[in-house]
């Protein structure tokens, strides 16, 4: 990370090269858009838009952006597929999200995954790259993952500690309860919205000390469901996303399968105008 002084004493962080790795989070998925590799944007995209404009701003850019994230890996695959790719890209900035996929498997040892992920994000900053990471989302509200809301507090206490020991910048999901409004998610209620995905980075700008002149996502009231209307909603939302998901976990299969990164090279970001 470089600092770059104002002039009147105070600093500003701008980093060249942000690459993003792990699961559908930092992929985008949610966030749909045709017209981009893998038919999403995503909050990644969103920061390096932001970064590449602090970039032009201070006379540094193009930002270079890299985004190796691919949904559904668990996090041996996360190490295993992209940690060499990552490191020959030598960023100095990684935004890293994995292990969320281990938690919803049938059975999982929390202290050996957070040893692995301890090992991996201390590898992702060994050359001097600042990483940023995020802890999970309360699943309080969420009917298929509400059971294993002790499996996510668990995570989310390790990986602060791991964070506080190593000097990482975390992004602390749990905490923020704008994203208890169901309109931040998609109606899969498993990954962020267009709007969720626009808070996020919002929220990933403010964790990385940028200026990012964006508004935060703000909805008006809620509309009430009938209980009919909820009923109707659980109905299909059971059977187009939940026994499908439920399936590929059996099957111990994954939409991300056959699918590649999308931005396994540097891409260059220029801000508009």
């Amino acid at each position: 990370m470089a600092q770059l002084t104002d002039g009147l004493g105070s600093t500003d962080p701008t980093w060249s090269r942000f690459a993003a790795v792990g699961d559908s989070f930092p992929e985008g998925v949610g966030d749909t858009d045709p017209a981009l590799p893998n038919g999403v944007r995503g909050w990644a995209d969103r920061v390096a838009a932001i970064l590449a404009r602090v970039a032009a701003d201070r006379g540094t850019g193009p930002l270079r952006y890299a985004n190796l994230a691919i949904r559904g890996k668990t996090l041996e695959q996360v190490v295993a597929e992209q940690t060499e790719r990552t490191l020959a890209l030598d960023p100095d900035l990684v935004a890293v999200c994995a292990g969320v996929n281990d938690l919803v498997r049938p059975a999982v040892d929390i202290d050996d995954l957070m040893d692995r992920y301890d090992a991996f994000l201390a590898e992702l900053g060994s050359r001097g790259a600042a990483v940023l990471t995020f802890t999970a989302f309360d699943t309080a509200d969420r009917p298929l993952f509400s059971a294993l809301r002790g499996r996510f507090a668990i995570y989310n206490e390790l990986l602060r500690e791991i964070a506080e020991r190593r000097g990482l910048l975390l992004v602390d999901f749990w905490r923020m309860r704008e994203f208890s409004d169901r309109r931040m998610w998609e109606f899969d209620r498993m990954h962020l919205s267009p709007e969720g995905h626009h808070q996020m980075a919002v929220r990933v700008a403010e964790a990385l000390g940028v200026e990012h002149g964006l508004a935060h996502t703000s909805f008006g009231p809620v509309a009430a469901l009938s209980p009919g209307e909820r009923r109707k909603d659980d109905r299909r939302w059971i059977t187009r996303e939940a026994a499908p998901w439920i399936g590929r976990r059996l099957r111990g299969t994954s939409r991300g399968d056959d699918m590649s990164a999308r931005f396994p090279d540097w891409v260059e970001i220029v801000p508009p105008g």
